[in-house]
């Protein structure tokens, strides 16, 4: 198929983006496109302007400011990949990195672009989830930036105004030697997934837990953060029996179904991935005490 027909702009700075942001009523923006293109040709969207980011300088990299990362919008995924700052400070990310898509696909796709598409089965928003990423909106006036915990407003609903666009994410890094890992089922690798999990932990030598972040993604229209597992962990010494027992609070989370997977199926996803994350983590976490759970 092809797309519909539109105007389309190039502008080589934030301002003429924003500005054409403004003047436009049915304009979308084209970041790498591995969203956008197929929607534009299977004729789900049908803007009048698209607005290219790709020529506008000074929208991409990476660099570290104290106890944050910070990244620009058109940031790609691939760069993403093979940073060695990414890799060193937020693992986590490096590890979710790997699961999206393929090579080719990370060759275009950018960080800004995933989180404005906001798929609630996508890599890169629930490890901004887990890790409390803020998020820099411009418009035509001003900028402003938007907690994780709020960014998103339902399935696929970032809540950024149609005149404003995303220009930066500021992730903030946990202390060195913290525990990590990033589960996902999806039926072939590179697809959306199914369900996934991302669990970040602090632990204090003895193998108390005395800080935890759980997110799961796919289950919901967005990515959501398991308060009750986080709780559950969180004075307690990290062990199977206990891990095996918080994860299944993951099964009253209230699941979407689709086509793809009922709503318990999820909730059983979840369970599993998340009881497998919590090993991992811990064990990363522990000097590398090897701790398997099915």
């Amino acid at each position: 198929m092809k797309p519909p027909p539109f105007t389309y702009h190039d502008p080589r700075s934030i301002e003429d983006a924003v500005a054409l942001l403004a003047e436009k009523d049915n304009a979308k923006l084209l970041a790498g496109g591995q969203s956008l293109m197929p929607m534009l040709n299977m004729r789900f969207v049908l803007p009048d302007d698209v607005i290219d980011l790709n020529l506008i300088d000074g929208l991409a990299g990476i660099t570290e400011d104290g106890d944050t990362l910070v990244f620009g919008g058109m940031t790609r995924q691939r760069d993403i990949e093979y940073s060695d700052l990414v890799a060193r400070r937020c693992p986590l990310m490096k590890e979710a990195i790997l699961n999206v898509g393929h090579r080719q696909t990370r060759n275009r796709g950018t960080y800004g672009g995933s989180m404005s598409h906001l798929d609630p089965s996508a890599e890169l928003p629930s490890v901004s989830m887990a890790q409390d990423a803020i998020v820099t909106v411009q418009k035509k006036g001003g900028t402003r930036d938007i907690a994780m915990a709020d960014f998103p407003m339902g399935y696929m609903m970032p809540s950024f105004e149609l005149d404003e666009m995303v220009t930066g994410i500021r992730v903030p890094l946990w202390p060195e030697g913290h525990g990590y890992a990033f589960e996902e089922f999806a039926r072939r690798h590179g697809d959306f997934a199914i369900t996934s999990s991302a669990v970040l932990l602090d632990v204090e030598p003895g193998g108390r837990i005395s800080r935890a972040s759980i997110t799961v993604g796919g289950v919901g229209p967005a990515p959501l953060r398991v308060t009750a597992v986080e709780e559950g962990l969180t004075g307690e010494t990290g062990s199977v029996e206990l891990f095996t027992e918080i994860a299944e609070k993951c099964r009253e989370i209230d699941a979407m179904e689709d086509v793809y997977a009922p709503a318990w199926y999820r909730q059983h996803l979840a369970s599993v991935l998340t009881r497998r994350a919590l090993g991992k983590a811990f064990s990363r976490a522990a000097n590398g005490t090897e701790m398997t759970l099915r």
